[in-house]
């Protein structure tokens, strides 16, 4: 027995702690709050188990988001939300009695007194909407209600820092409030810096923090501690700005509405509070910049210009019409939310309550990474038949559009509308169909570092040939026949069969090349690489048939067919039978994860024996939190890591419900066991349940399959 299988067997498991309120229906690493964009990510690190009141709100990095909430109840405050330290004035902590989320919401039950509040943090999933779903907004709505039968007075206070418009604490912000229907506090950095990032926060553009202008509503600004102050000690704000401008760390800035509910006794209508992030042009692919989709509603780009050319703060009158119609909305968004949750939780449940659990914390991570865009026509109007969508490679590295990232969240948007695919792969071959990219294979990603989709015309981007030219083939067929919208694969064939001809070359037996799990490092005659490339051709013979070229079809349905066979001679070892991490290594093992390709497209590529072999197979190597990616070792002393995309991935393949459910219930233990508070880590040792530090990545949208 190698010394990984003997590690693995002996691990002892580890159990989740467990917390003074109930979660539904788990406790995951970290809560998303308002998770609509890259730079509208705002979570709950858990760990072990935290209140809303236990931790400030963070950035998707761990960075802090000041966003702090009190509620006073006949003048006694409480705190509900972050972690705020008021010198001088008195206030309690809420007690979070539960917890419970779905695929769009958060939402907290916390006891003030003789009050209940509910906190519901909604960030929603519009995905047939393209306007409400590249609305880069999150909802916070409360309402309060008496728990002793009789009537309190209740007040309630939010605000937010500073600190969700940059990633550098040091720099100046100025801000304005405006009132009318609503209020809405605009913050932004004083010298921007167009298309510019600071640890991973963008550098350009306004924070929005509103709320209705109700005969009962209050707003300030100013420095946190007497803001807060205010509230806690008088139960309203002053209605007064603060126009001393300073970096977001001196005297700490921040922007708070507060609302009267009067006498309470059974439960209020929810006050609605909004918060996110805008900027434009918010997009830059080669030449030519693009802006968020849901402008084409609410402004013209004329109104826009001077903020195109001098990047001076967005005018809160062009956004008045779109923060008014998303709060007015909220009710139905909700509604939508509610049903869309409940359709997931019911396709989930088909395989076991766990199983949607994990898609239930994965949906608006999966999301929430992508932006959806549009250009101008010739005469300067929005041109809303070009439209891109773009996806930020979170914590890996900043890349636009990874082809092998896209890849593994495919699932989630095939799921939610598969129109969204389409939009992610059309800026990747509209690049490559320029030939400006010089190498025959297809590129990496649309560009280094998010938001600029510069391309890589050195043809020096991360090299995996056979990884993303039979992802790109493998999706390209997907949408095709999710849909039968063939105007894709017919526009870039030339493209798709270029590839293909790369894969017949180099599929068999694939080069020393590194694979999407690149931290493992390049290897040559790679076993599930080969799979990938196989499954192209296949797919490729699929669209040549779409295509009504019979002649191409049976030709790469012959070669696809011819490899197989050969495959299994190199691939399956004397000693299992199981395939091989690389041909000739008769005791090494791995994920044959992309098998699941076979079974996307339907093409019975591969026989039954391979699939009841591996299913056989992997419980022999499972280990507390998972069967491990592969035998090699370059990323730990002892073969343990693995990554829960392709722990799901590789569900799909089991031949039977128990080894399936292995799987399943091994990703449910490491997202379940408070060691990480992170938002849902990908990358992770299955022997101690412990995240290698990928976080908030779009690849969990992998786990709906």
């Amino acid at each position: 027995m190698s010394l990984c299988l003997r590690f693995l067997l002996s691990a002892p498991f580890l159990l989740s702690a467990v917390n003074a309120w109930t979660s539904t229906p788990f406790n995951p690493p970290s809560i998303p709050l308002a998770v609509r964009t890259p730079y509208v990510s705002a979570w709950l690190p858990q760990g072990s188990g935290t209140a809303l009141n236990g931790a400030w709100p963070q950035f998707w990095d761990g960075a802090t988001l000041g966003w702090a909430g009190f509620v006073n109840v006949d003048g006694v405050s409480y705190n509900f939300l972050g972690t705020p330290d008021v010198p001088g004035a008195t206030f309690s902590l809420a007690t979070q009695q539960s917890f419970e989320f779905t695929s769009t919401q958060s939402i907290f039950v916390l006891s003030a007194g003789p009050i209940d509040i509910t906190v519901n943090f909604l960030s929603p999933v519009e995905a047939t909407d393209l306007v409400k779903q590249s609305t880069p907004f999150a909802y916070m709505a409360i309402s309060a209600e008496s728990t002793d039968g009789n009537a309190h007075t209740v007040q309630i206070y939010s605000d937010i820092s500073a600190e969700w418009v940059s990633g550098d604490d040091s720099l100046t912000v100025n801000w304005t409030t405006t009132t009318g229907d609503i209020f809405t506090h605009q913050v932004q950095l004083e010298d921007q810096t167009l298309f510019g990032e600071v640890d991973d926060h963008t550098q350009y553009g306004s924070a929005f923090y509103s709320s209705p202008n109700t005969v009962s509503a209050t707003y300030q600004t100013g420095q946190d501690i007497v803001v807060r102050a205010q509230f806690i000690e008088h139960g309203v704000l002053a209605n007064t700005e603060d126009t001393n401008f300073r970096a977001v760390s001196d005297d700490w800035p921040v922007f708070a509405i507060s609302h009267d509910l009067g006498s309470v006794t059974t439960a209020t209508e929810p006050v609605i509070y909004t918060v996110g992030h805008i900027r434009d042009p918010a997009f830059r692919i080669r030449t030519q910049d693009r802006s968020l989709y849901f402008w084409s509603e609410y402004s013209s780009p004329a109104e826009l210009v001077s903020y195109h050319v001098c990047y001076t703060p967005i005018p809160f009158t062009n956004l008045n019409p779109q923060i008014s119609a998303f709060i007015g909305d909220y009710s139905a968004a909700l509604t939508r939310a509610d049903a869309l949750d409940a359709q997931i939780e019911s396709d989930a449940n088909l395989i076991n309550s766990e199983y949607a659990g994990l898609v239930a914390i994965s949906l608006r991570q999966a999301l929430g990474a992508s932006e959806i865009t549009i250009s101008k026509d010739s005469t300067g109007g929005w041109n809303t038949s070009d439209i891109l969508m773009f996806l930020k490679e979170i914590s890996s590295d900043g890349n636009v559009n990874t082809v092998d990232v896209i890849m593994p969240a495919w699932p989630a948007f095939l799921y939610t509308n598969p129109v969204f695919g389409k939009y992610l792969l059309e800026g990747l071959f509209r690049y490559q169909a320029t030939g400006l990219y010089p190498n025959k294979w297809s590129v990496h990603d649309l560009g280094a570092s998010y938001p600029l989709a510069l391309g890589h015309n050195d043809g020096l981007d991360e090299a995996m040939p056979v990884e993303e030219c039979g992802n790109m083939l493998i999706m390209s067929l997907s949408y095709a026949q999710k849909t039968g919208d063939f105007s894709q694969i017919t526009q870039y064939t030339a493209l798709l069969d270029q590839w293909t001809q790369y894969l017949i070359n180099d599929s068999l037996i694939p080069n020393d090349q590194i694979s999407t799990d690149d931290f493992a490092g390049a290897l040559a005659n790679q076993t599930n690489l080969a799979i990938k490339g196989i499954v192209g051709i296949k797919a490729m013979s699929v669209i040549w048939g779409i295509l009504g070229n019979t002649a191409q079809e049976s030709n790469y349905s012959s070669i696809a067919a011819s490899y197989v066979p050969q495959f299994e001679g190199f691939a399956t070892s004397t000693t299992g039978p199981h395939l091989t991490l690389d041909y000739g290594d008769e005791n090494s093992w791995g994920l044959s994860y992309n098998l699941f390709g076979d079974k996307l497209l339907g093409l019975n590529l591969f026989p039954q024996s391979v699939y009841d072999e591996q299913t056989a197979w992997y419980p022999t190597v499972d280990a507390a939190f998972g069967v491990p990616l592969d035998t090699r070792q370059p990323y730990s002393l002892i073969c343990t890591h693995s990554t829960l995309d392709w722990q799901i991935w590789t569900s799909t393949l089991m031949t039977n419900n128990a080894t399936r459910d292995m799987f399943i219930n091994a990703v449910y233990k490491f997202a379940s066991n408070g060691t990480s508070n992170a938002p849902f880590g990908d990358w992770y040792d299955t022997v101690a349940g412990l995240d290698e530090g990928f976080r908030a990545r779009p690849v969990v949208g992998g786990h709906r399959t």
